[in-house]
């Protein structure tokens, strides 16, 4: 079994793709529109091929809801492991991500939490035992 496909609820999926390329540093996989409804997702530059995340409207009032309350709560809907978070931190803010908390050591780990501009907090790890 293998995991191919993840969602994360966005309020504008253009600006999602945007974000999510432009300055998260993603790939375009998937964009099929039919109708109303777009099927929207990016994966990894270093794993084109790897597992999809599909940047999925929040216009089902459940998500939207759902969304709302984790970032409320300032829990992050998405982590992503990076090599160096203090890199790619520097990279992003100069792409103009905004970042809510900076890149902090944990037990075990160094993390920095963003925004994505549509609705969600995303955490960038780094675990030491990868260093």
């Amino acid at each position: 079994m293998k995991i191919k496909v993840t969602s994360i609820y966005v309020d504008d999926q253009a600006k999602a793709l945007s974000f999510y390329t432009d300055v998260l540093g993603l790939v375009k996989k998937t964009d099929v529109t039919q109708g109303p409804y777009r099927w929207l997702t990016v994966a990894s530059a270093e794993e084109p091929d790897g597992a999809e995340l599909q940047l999925a409207s929040n216009d089902n009032p459940a998500a939207k809801t759902y969304q709302q309350a984790i970032f409320e709560q300032g829990q992050p809907a998405f982590m992503f492991y990076v090599d160096d978070v203090q890199r790619e931190y520097d990279r992003m803010t100069a792409a103009g991500a905004e970042f809510t908390m900076p890149p902090t050591k944990v037990t075990g780990s160094t993390i920095a939490i963003l925004t994505d501009t549509v609705g969600n907090l995303i955490q960038i790890t780094t675990l030491d035992r990868w260093k």
